[in-house]
């Protein structure tokens, strides 16, 4: 089946096929995680600019007015087991690093992250090589990192969403929220079993984030194709008997066997 490329954000108008139809469910799916993660970049920004024009560097202190909001999301947001922002080093005037991140505990309660952060003890110190804080912060777009057990947080098999934080230009850190990978296989399994191929979903470094392919498990690196040029072209192609559908915005690529020739 051939067509002439949609252009970015149209695939799931244009496009009528099933796989486009799921690759719109997910969007759908993964923006409402998205939402949190745009409110608190939102949140983030406005206070540090507040914080700027007072002639002043941020201190960790200053973060505490983002509590409320926080959360205010992981309340309403039943996908997001945590939330929060995580600050360049060098950023805050009294500690080189900085996590502002409520999680919710087993029964529901909503608890702060305690981290050591000092990097003569601890080993989760520098933060910055992790795919949720790296690729937004070097690509400016936001990202799906994992899934991955997040011994950070969590200890849990999780995906993390996260977006850049700029302040008058300037990188600031990361706004970001977390999945824990039953939860979000609970909700995109089933669109992807509608399919008539074993699907699965991948993040822009070609990571399995939800699978119904057995042969393509969650967490597992799929080879071969480009899916972060994929994501950029924003538009369904082929390679080597994969349909690759972006999720139409989210970073996230759909990927289906390919159709019989006479299709």
């Amino acid at each position: 089946m051939s067509r002439s490329p949609a252009p970015a954000g149209a695939a799931a108008t244009l496009d009528a096929t099933p796989e486009a139809a799921v690759a719109a469910q997910v969007r759908s799916t993964v923006e409402a995680v998205f939402e949190a993660v745009a409110a608190t970049r939102a949140d983030t920004s406005a206070l540090l600019t507040r914080v700027a024009a007072q002639g002043r560097r941020p201190a960790s202190a200053d973060l505490a007015a983002l509590r409320p909001g926080l959360h205010l999301r992981l309340a309403r947001q039943e996908l997001v087991s945590g939330v929060g922002f995580v600050a360049a080093p060098g950023l805050l005037s009294d500690v080189p690093a900085w996590l502002e991140w409520w999680q919710q505990g087993a029964g529901g309660d909503v608890r702060p992250l305690l981290l050591d952060l000092d990097p003569q003890h601890s080993a989760y110190s520098d933060y910055t090589h992790w795919d949720w804080f790296a690729l937004p912060r070097d690509t400016g777009q936001r990202a799906v990192a994992g899934p991955y057990v997040d011994y950070l947080c969590s200890d849990e098999y999780s995906l993390t969403l996260s977006a850049p934080v700029h302040v008058e230009g300037d990188f600031v850190g990361v706004a970001a929220a977390d999945v824990y990978l039953r939860h979000f296989e609970s909700a995109v399994i089933p669109l992807l079993q509608r399919l008539p191929g074993a699907a699965y979903l991948v993040n822009a470094r070609g990571r399995v984030a939800a699978s119904a392919d057995p042969s393509h498990l969650a967490g597992s690196l799929t080879k071969g194709p480009d899916f972060g040029s994929v994501l950029t072209r924003a538009r369904a192609e082929s390679f080597e008997g994969m349909r690759l559908v972006p999720c139409d915005g989210v970073p996230l690529v759909l990927v289906v066997p390919h159709a019989s020739p006479h299709h």
